[in-house]
């Protein structure tokens, strides 16, 4: 076995570009059987759901993953196009063993990605993953295969899509509609271009939709959550009270209010965190976020007698914490909003079903609500690497950093750190000074560089 196999999960799933390893059907068909093998626990019968995005690549990808967990007896049940959150929900919700995504998120259509989900919905803890790894790198030695009759089916679901919907509409309030409400909503020619325009129409709002044509290639390709401008500038064209715009799988969510302007992450956490403290129903009366979160939600939430919560960047982090405290509001900046009371991962719709619900009963518009904090001035840049060494070895680097640190003093941070699912450097800078600290990312981008590219 190859040896680049010796870790397939990276922070968010198996990740790569499609046809190459490991993103490649050999290895997909060998996933299949290592989960198969893996949750299989028991005399009932086994079924494991597969859901994806609208990537070409899905296709050679799904049907490796069921021929895989097929041939170890186990039945599979297949959703087509569906969010990641989605593909939890019926994993869950119709008992099976678990629940497998293909999607790369918010990457280019030309990667692809393979997320797993326990039969609670939750994703796969690092020792299920590894030993999932260890069945693949033994290519599956020494465990048999059922033949004749024992060999597992596969079937579609053909109602996977109405079942999640159904269940998002019953999230939003039953006393309030979304009558008289204009929407533009951007689905980024991903997995949720059928289920998002559908939700909020039969919520009752006016949808005006985008990004819900999929070719196989367009995904995210100039739209969705990492390209908003298009939802902005049709909010204020078309007079609309909100945007909402997803990622590939419709995990995450970015919105912008009336007036054109975004409403990112770490507003929409605070909202709706303000919106269940008023309500009583924040758990610990703490919210979960990143490191990534700017400084001035910290301050906004201390100011309302809400704790703030810190972990790792990745959702997968984030629910951790969650789930070991008993909180019930997580989310990251970039738009994964996780309420723990409905789903078990991050869901864009359900994070947009929530911000409208507030709107709905303050009878406020969105820019109102969003009147929160101001954020602390940020800068990120990301730095395309060739491989990612230890960034503690680059002396320049280092210096550099210490000395920035030194003059940003406790008004401000500064993160290096590499991405989970790209070969990307990541640098964010925040403090009081916008072109200072635009200067100081541009040093540090300069020399990561200099060095890894």
């Amino acid at each position: 076995m190859d040896n680049n196999l010796t870790q397939l999960f990276g922070t968010d799933g198996v990740r790569g570009i499609a046809n190459m390893t490991p993103m490649e059907p050999e290895i997909a068909l060998k996933l299949g059987r290592a989960v198969a093998n893996i949750f299989t626990n028991g005399t009932h019968k086994h079924r494991i759901v597969i859901g994806k995005d609208t990537r070409v690549s899905g296709y050679m990808l799904e049907t490796a993953l069921a021929s895989g967990i097929c041939s170890m007896g186990v039945d599979v049940m297949l959703v087509g196009p569906l969010p990641t959150p989605g593909i939890a929900f019926i994993a869950k919700s119709m008992r099976a063993d678990a629940g497998i995504v293909i999607s790369a998120s918010h990457n280019e259509y030309s990667n692809n990605g393979i997320k797993i989900f326990d039969s609670d919905g939750f994703k796969l803890s690092t020792d299920y993953e590894r030993s999932i790894e260890q069945l693949v790198q033994k290519d599956l030695a020494g465990i048999s295969r059922p033949t004749g009759s024992e060999i597992g089916k596969a079937f579609r679901i053909e109602d996977a899509a109405g079942r999640y919907i159904q269940f998002l509409k019953e999230v939003f309030p039953y006393s309030e509609t979304l009558e008289g409400l204009r929407l533009v909503v951007d689905c980024a020619n991903g997995a949720g271009y059928r289920v998002a325009p559908t939700v909020f129409q039969e919520l009752g709002a006016e949808v005006i939709e985008i990004g819900t044509h999929p070719d196989g290639t367009n995904i995210n390709d100039g739209c969705g959550s990492l390209h908003p401008k298009k939802m902005c500038e049709l909010v204020e064209k078309f007079g609309a009270n909100a945007g909402i715009a997803l990622d590939g799988d419709a995990d995450r969510v970015i919105m912008c209010d009336e007036k054109g302007r975004i409403v990112d992450g770490d507003v929409i956490m605070a909202l709706a965190a303000l919106d269940l403290k008023r309500r009583g129903k924040l758990n610990g009366n703490t919210l979960v976020a990143t490191i990534m979160s700017n400084l001035a939600l910290d301050a906004a939430m201390r100011d309302n007698g809400i704790n703030v919560v810190r972990t790792r960047v990745g959702d997968r982090y984030v629910i951790a914490a969650m789930r070991e405290c008993g909180y019930n509001l997580g989310g990251e900046q970039s738009g994964h909003m996780i309420f723990m009371d409905h789903n078990t991962t991050g869901d864009g719709i359900l994070g947009s079903l929530k911000v409208l619900a507030a709107m709905r009963n303050s009878g406020k518009s969105l820019s109102d609500l969003s009147k929160i904090f101001d954020p602390y001035p940020q800068v990120q840049v990301d730095i395309n690497v060739l491989k990612k060494c230890n960034l503690s070895t680059i002396p320049e680097l280092n210096r550099a950093m210490r000395s920035f640190e030194g003059e940003l003093g406790a008004d401000g941070r500064l993160i290096v750190r590499y991405s989970g699912t790209e070969n990307v450097a990541r640098v964010l800078v925040e403090g009081p000074n916008r072109d200072r600290i635009k200067n100081m990312a541009s040093e540090l981008a300069g020399l990561i560089s200099s060095h890894l590219t």
